[in-house]
């Protein structure tokens, strides 16, 4: 069990107040927030080891350079990738999804297939677009039912020798729904098919084995698992990452430079161009000690009791509909009959309880069910029953207002 209240302190912002009241964190879905360890470790790394890494000779680059690279071996181990070098450091989930599907541009061809799902976020959506409007290749979509859960016999039968690649979020970012990855993964492989999990919802709640899931792709964000804003990882099979072009040309990822002609760096720099965010992956690898401190097992069995609790709280609420129903991580969106989701928002903000409202970036499951947005509650380990109470009391308030 955990010691929420210990943990609580931690976090320097869960003791703040919001118009006056005690602030209620429910947008972990959006942001996590940061504990104190976090933030003293990008303060230290300026006023200390400042420096830019990999071409230095100096002793602050060395050291600068050695925190970045052990970090990035914190985030293999976490994962468990085969290699260091499969573990690119970006700005985050958007970030790799885009270097990925930017690679395949020289990949596929008209006539090819590139399969997505209903549940996924924009930013696994869009960039497919653009790489389907380029080559001429075709978008096919995995629909879900009413439970908010994929179909999995109208997936298998998508597939086909045509489809290359394969993409799906771990965890939806809308509904909270857990989605089958290793039996997606195994069945798209199955047909030869490449596959990219977007992972950025999942990895708050659970440590991803990349190797035990098979998948070739794996990206997420390190902002929504207490690490700094502009970081993230994308996970590439070594074999795959060797096949794909560079996203971007600049330094670092160069091997020698003439006029006449360059050649590219080896795995990882092939794919990190440019200064990075050094503070923010050094960073990253100290949010990914916390958690594993705090350690996954208790932090989902905590999780499963919020969630637990809130559901069964927010459906004595009459006329409370909850969207996703299925297996589901600490996550609810839910509306009330007749009221815009916006409006409850707003009310229960003044009441300093901070959740998400809208369609979450996610505008295909809202056409599904014909609604506007949601409400979404999303919860963190150090969130509390008590906190969930004072929700549902808000909530009931701005239904009898709004009413």
């Amino acid at each position: 069990m955990l010691d929420i209240q210990k943990i609580r302190a931690d976090f320097p912002i869960l003791s703040e107040k919001v118009n006056g009241k005690p602030l209620v964190y429910f947008d972990n879905g959006a942001t996590s927030q940061k504990p104190q360890i976090v933030i003293d470790a990008i303060a230290k790394y300026y006023q200390e080891i400042n420096a830019n890494i990999h071409r230095g000779v100096h002793t602050l680059s060395q050291l600068a350079t050695d925190a970045y690279e052990i970090s990035r071996v914190k985030i293999q181990h976490h994962i468990n990738a085969k290699f260091s070098h499969e573990v690119l450091f970006t700005s985050g989930t958007t970030h790799g999804i885009n270097l990925v599907t930017n690679g395949f541009a020289s990949i596929l061809k008209p006539g090819d297939e590139v399969v997505v799902s209903s549940l996924e976020h924009h930013s696994n959506i869009v960039p497919w677009q653009m790489l389907c409007e380029k080559t001429g290749a075709t978008l096919k979509v995995i629909p879900m039912n009413e439970e908010g859960e994929l179909i999995m016999e109208a997936y298998d039968a998508l597939l086909s020798e045509k489809t290359k690649v394969v993409t799906v979020n771990h965890i939806s970012n809308a509904l909270g729904i857990i989605n089958p990855v290793k039996y997606m993964i195994e069945k798209a492989h199955a047909v030869g098919a490449a596959v990219l999990i977007d992972g950025a919802q999942a990895v708050p709640h659970l440590k991803p084995d990349v190797q035990d899931l098979d998948c070739d792709f794996y990206a997420f964000s390190g902002h929504k698992m207490c690490g700094p804003t502009g970081t993230g990882i994308l996970y590439g099979k070594e074999e795959w990452l060797n096949k794909l072009p560079p996203y971007q040309g600049g330094g670092e990822m160069i091997k020698e430079v003439t006029f006449e002609k360059t050649t590219y760096a080896e795995l990882p720099h092939k794919f990190e161009a440019g200064t990075p965010n050094i503070a923010g992956g050094i960073v990253l690898g100290t949010a990914v000690d916390y958690l594993n401190h705090i350690g996954f097992d208790a932090i989902h069995q905590h999780e499963t009791h919020l969630l637990e609790h809130a559901t069964k709280r927010l459906l004595e609420i009459e006329g409370l509909k909850i969207y996703g129903t299925g297996n589901k991580a600490s996550v609810i969106s839910f509306n009330i009959d007749g009221i815009h989701p916006y409006d409850i928002g707003s009310i229960i903000d003044k009441l300093g309880i901070a959740v998400r409202t809208g369609h979450h970036c996610a505008q295909p499951i809202m056409s599904f069910f014909c609604i506007p947005g949601t409400i979404r509650a999303s919860f963190s380990f150090y969130n509390t029953i008590e906190e969930i109470d004072i929700m549902v009391e808000a909530v009931k308030k701005a239904k009898t207002m709004l009413s």
